[in-house]
């Protein structure tokens, strides 16, 4: 959704260069994006079941804890994942210029190193940076041929949304994960401010956007995103009911945090699109 955005922002300002090469560079960064995303994913799997984070206890991923997979074949496919992202990224390299080498460089490293950073309170702000900055960075790059700043102007919205998911499941994991020795962010603030930290996490990018757009930096039909706040306040309620339910109010959020995600940030790109063709 970063690297979409991006694409729809930059349509709207006229900054997308003419010909086919932008739409092949834009299929291939979604493409390499997933594609570094589920190696980030599966080797955060393969620590967490070694390091006892997730085990019979706590909320799961079962591959590993149920033994559908071993260990060895999880981190093998992640290296597999690494390897062909890294591949779709020095295409590109060639398509769009060195810089990506830089922009891309990072991001690798900062999803490799996801599961040290998560162990000490600073997994939030690694998937902030890889999912905001880096990726409109690098989108706009490959888009364009050029280093630009402007699409940083929705990676708030953009950010703050995806930490979100991340938030909602430490959240539910404190207490495996405090026994397993990991320290979160969510563990350090504790359930009920980790909570309420949540519900301004799903409001944030929707008064941040009205405020963009009111001050002209960027166009009204951007607002259409605003029906998103539909599932957001949901989510919101559901968050609130922790006073009451304790950390199971927090189940499930992380996955409706993710499909809010995709409701945001398309109806915003649908938006900006809208706006270029008017």
């Amino acid at each position: 959704m970063p690297i979409i955005v991006s694409f729809a922002y930059l349509l709207s300002q006229g900054s997308i260069p003419g010909g086919i090469k932008p739409y092949i560079c834009l299929v291939l960064a979604l493409v390499g994006v997933v594609i570094l995303h589920s190696a980030g994913n599966v080797l955060s799997d393969y620590f967490d079941y070694k390091t006892g984070v997730d085990n019979a206890d706590a909320f799961a991923v079962p591959n590993l804890v149920f033994k559908k997979f071993e260990p060895k074949e999880y981190l093998f496919f992640a290296i597999i994942l690494f390897v062909v992202g890294i591949a779709v990224g020095i295409v590109l390299c060639a398509l769009s210029g060195w810089h990506l080498l830089i922009i891309g460089g990072v991001g690798v490293v900062l999803t490799a190193a996801y599961s040290l950073l998560k162990y000490n309170a600073l997994g939030d702000l690694d998937i902030f940076i890889i999912f905001s900055w880096l990726i409109m960075l690098g989108a706009g790059y490959v888009l364009t041929g050029e280093i630009l700043y402007s699409p940083l102007i929705l990676a708030l919205p953009i950010g703050v949304i995806t930490v979100s998911v991340l938030h909602a499941n430490n959240t539910l994991d404190i207490e495996t994960d405090k026994k397993a020795g990991m320290k979160s962010f969510a563990m350090i603030l504790g359930g009920k401010v980790s909570a309420r930290l949540y519900q301004a996490y799903m409001v944030i990018p929707f008064v941040y956007l009205i405020v963009v757009v009111a001050l002209g930096m960027l166009s009204p039909f951007a607002l259409i995103s605003l029906i998103a706040f539909v599932p957001a306040w949901k989510n919101i309620k559901a968050a609130s009911r922790y006073n009451e339910m304790g950390i199971v109010a927090m189940a499930g959020l992380d996955q409706a945090t993710a499909k809010l995600q995709l409701v945001f940030s398309g109806l915003l790109s649908i938006g900006l699109i809208i706006s270029a063709i008017v």
